[in-house]
């Protein structure tokens, strides 16, 4: 079974930054791309940022400019840089990924969130 872990929420203060990170792991063949969402209380969840297999990344306007995703080497992980964080910016953060299992089937994986909350 495919599992998607993320790690680096918490609190910070307006301005400060923080780092996500998700990884992948279980039963995979292949990842393609990969990508954060993130929903704020009574709020639908939305896109942040994604990045494909060949590492090119795409943005929500709210976030272009402060935040930066990246992958590493074997593009079994991804990252979010997280700089000049707003208070708007606070909601559960999660990863998504489209994974190939065993069977050579693709399938969209979702971690089970942090939390981010920009407040001072």
């Amino acid at each position: 079974q495919v599992q998607l872990v993320e790690s680096g929420g918490g609190l910070v203060q307006p301005g400060g930054s923080l780092r996500l990170s998700c990884a992948a792991s279980g039963s995979i063949f292949s990842i393609n791309a990969m990508g954060w969402y993130r929903q704020a209380p009574g709020k639908q969840r939305e896109l942040v940022a994604t990045i494909t297999s060949a590492s090119r990344a795409n943005y929500a306007d709210s976030v272009l400019g402060r935040f930066t995703i990246s992958r590493d080497n074997a593009k079994t992980a991804v990252y979010l840089q997280m700089n000049s964080l707003k208070p708007e910016d606070t909601a559960v953060y999660y990863c998504k990924a489209d994974v190939q299992g065993v069977d050579l089937l693709w399938r969209t994986n979702w971690g089970q969130g942090t939390q981010v909350t920009v407040s001072s």
